[in-house]
């Protein structure tokens, strides 16, 4: 399945989307420099395909090409910070 990452700034969400398919999202808040990470959820008919892997990941990278420090208030994407260090640079102290 093919996916696109996209930022929709007015609903505070990255998505996850195949052609008109949302298949997950990311809620975040900015404030500043900083990105809280909030909430991740991919729908049970697209989980256990990587889709949140994804979504963590490809939020982190836009967080690190805007030069923003995280705050990982998601328990999933905490725990993929855990598992992927190269990200831990990122978290705010």
């Amino acid at each position: 399945m093919d996916t696109e990452f996209v930022d929709v700034p007015d609903s505070h969400r990255y998505e996850l989307r195949s052609g008109d398919q949302l298949v997950g999202f990311l809620v975040y808040r900015l404030n500043g420099d900083v990105i809280r990470l909030i909430h991740t959820e991919v729908p049970p008919a697209f989980s256990g395909h990587g889709h949140a892997s994804t979504l963590a990941r490809s939020a982190l990278d836009d967080a690190r090409s805007r030069g923003l420090t995280v705050r990982p208030d998601c328990p999933y994407v905490a725990s993929y910070i855990e598992k992927h260090p190269e990200y831990a640079d990122l978290v705010a102290a």
